[in-house]
């Protein structure tokens, strides 16, 4: 049984749900997720590098690498095929999260482990 995804972190949703080909019959759909499409922001539009626009959505590098390898098919299919995108679900929160790994406490200080364990 596979681990539960973690939830990425989001910047604010986006402000259309979809983009429909003009000129052409639709073919079908793709959709394409929230965080794919922040992986695509943080890279394409707003410059950063994998390492760093993986530290704000709170995943690893690599994660982070394949959610973006994703997303780019999904628009490549989208244009090549003339299918409609729809923007639409995945794992996700809608919120501001802390740059880096690890996990925080309500009062917002970064747990310890193996320290002051009771």
């Amino acid at each position: 049984m596979p681990r539960p995804k973690r939830p990425r972190c989001i910047s604010a949703r986006p402000e259309t749900k979809g983009f429909i080909p003009r000129g052409t019959m639709e073919t079908g759909e793709v959709i394409l997720s929230l965080e794919e499409l922040e992986a695509v922001r943080l890279i394409d539009y707003e410059g950063f590098d994998q390492s760093g626009a993986a530290a704000i959505m709170n995943v690893s590098r690599q994660t982070f690498g394949r959610i973006l390898k994703q997303a780019r098919y999904n628009i490549a299919k989208a244009l090549v095929t003339a299918k409609r995108l729809t923007i639409q679900g995945g794992c996700y929160e809608m919120r501001r999260c802390g740059r880096g790994k690890g996990r925080m406490r309500i009062d917002g200080q970064r747990k310890r482990y193996g320290q002051n364990r009771r």
